[in-house]
């Protein structure tokens, strides 16, 4: 399958921030807390299927713990490669370690309006606009579904949220707002509408499914059910793991990357062990609390080294990763949100996560902003372009143009030059302009993003869904009440 324009592919640069000793440090401690310290399940299916594989259970407190061997049995199972596929074949991505893709950011509750800035809860509609522009941006490669849909009913939310995306984008659809298992029964049957069947569905999932876990070591009831519901059908299915040192996670870095992965690796193994094979992904948002506040930061130097550490965890389970990045907790377009958006993702690039949650929110994913979406694209096309590298062989050396030229010359009419001058870069939204023309108009990056979000939305209209496949999801959304 040819390589998505939107990805970073095989990049030459590379970083080890983890020495192999280090992570079997961390595997070590990792096992230790599963088996001694256990790990909270709150769901009868998830403690009978423990239960039936020989871990000791108990019933009251609703804790697991389980011995090493049966959670490394179970994690072998796992496939270390599978695509995330979409509405347009050309769009699907494959999950292989060699690929870096970008969604959306995922769940805020308000949104910075694109005509008036002023901030508001946000709506169904917000979910479908934001997915008709994520759809006409090349740097997005899939949708987390960016905000809530806070205008439709609790118990249906996630499932219009998903439904208004397909309708208004032909790439992949992720969400972690199916939260139980009727909803995941809806979602698993919506996305079979739109594959075509459930045997489709499995040979090609047009819907992942993210679960955040419950730290310090717990689990959602629910969530776990929508999972086991998700693995069964095949559909790509994560855990993602928010421990914060301080708060929800020990102060050391190494120790909240320990509790982390206890609860993403033990509930790896509960749905290995029901479904052995079933697709599942590594996710991780770790993240520091404010010394002074105990407040979730949402950068900082201890996100960005996390972006790079969960990613060395995921390859030594050989599954792929969705890591958190561009949470910036910012809570404007601004320098904050910059230098975090752009270190996050640089660490989370340079050891190549699978996917990168994602551009567009504010104060540590509250808050969605279009300005801050278009920046955080550019970021990633600056990234991007960066991992490539230097390329050194005998065109890039250009010595017979350079002979032509000679002292004093000029390149610029060069037919090498005319080759190669499409392969700098071309910002967007940096601001190159002679100083005077600056003074003039004094107008920035915010102001150019938001005018490409209102063109692009505007006049960008995606694939349309049939209205058949449509009035179906309609249906299974109005069953799923009942």
């Amino acid at each position: 399958m040819p390589a998505p324009v939107h990805s970073i592919t095989n990049p030459k640069l590379r970083l080890e921030i983890l020495t192999p000793q280090e992570v079997q440090k961390i595997h070590d401690a990792t096992l230790w807390i599963i088996e001694k310290v256990g790990v909270r399940f709150p769901s009868e299916r998830a403690l009978e299927i423990w239960e039936a594989h020989g871990a000791t259970v108990d019933r009251q407190r609703m804790i697991v713990r389980a011995r090493p061997e049966l959670i490394e049995s179970a994690l072998k199972t796992c496939p270390p490669a599978y695509p995330l596929c979409a509405r347009d074949p050309s769009q699907d991505l494959p999950l292989d370690g060699n690929h870096v893709f970008v969604g959306t950011d995922g769940c805020g509750v308000e949104v910075l309006d694109l005509e008036t800035g002023v901030r508001r809860t946000s709506t169904l509609r917000d979910v479908a606009e934001i997915a008709r522009l994520a759809d006409a941006v090349p740097e997005v490669a899939f949708h987390w579904v960016p905000v809530s849909a806070q205008d439709m009913p609790p118990e249906t939310r996630g499932l219009h949220e998903i439904k208004v995306i397909w309708e208004n984008s032909t790439k992949h659809v992720q969400t972690e707002s199916i939260y139980n298992e009727r909803e995941a029964r809806a979602a698993i049957e919506m996305a079979a509408i739109i594959a075509g069947g459930r045997e489709e569905l499995r040979k090609r999932p047009v819907l992942s499914l993210m679960q955040c876990s419950a730290p310090p070591l717990g689990h959602d009831g629910g969530s776990l059910d929508a999972a086991l519901v998700a693995a069964e059908a095949g559909v790509p299915t994560g855990f993602m793991t928010m421990a914060a040192n301080l708060t929800t996670g020990p102060a050391t870095l190494a120790g909240n990357l320990a509790v982390g992965n206890a609860e993403v690796i033990a509930a790896t193994a509960l749905l290995q062990l029901a479904y052995p094979g079933a697709p599942v992904f590594y996710a991780a948002a770790q993240t520091a609390s404010d010394p002074r506040t105990g407040a979730y930061t949402g950068g900082g130097p201890e996100d960005f080294l996390y972006g790079a550490a969960t990613n060395v965890l995921a390859d030594f389970y050989n599954i792929p990763l969705s890591m958190g990045s561009f949470a910036t907790g910012a809570k404007e377009p601004n320098w904050q949100a910059g230098v975090e958006n752009s270190l996050s993702t640089f660490m989370a690039s340079i050891v190549m996560s699978d996917m990168l949650l994602g551009v567009g929110l504010l104060h540590g994913s509250r808050i969605w902003s279009y300005a801050q979406m278009m920046l955080d694209c550019e970021i990633f096309a600056i990234i991007r372009k960066t991992m490539q590298g230097i390329v050194v062989d005998d065109e890039t050396l250009a010595l017979d143009t350079i002979a032509a030229v000679g002292p004093g010359g000029n390149f610029l009419t060069q037919k090498h030059t005319l080759r190669h001058m499409r392969e700098l870069f071309v910002p967007q939204f940096m601001d190159r302009r002679p100083y005077n023309e600056w003074e003039a108009k004094r107008d920035d990056a915010r102001d150019w993003a938001l005018a490409k979000a209102r063109q692009i939305l505007a006049s960008h209209q995606p694939e349309p869904l049939d209205p058949k496949l449509s009035a179906e999801l309609a249906k299974v959304i109005e069953k799923s009440k009942k």
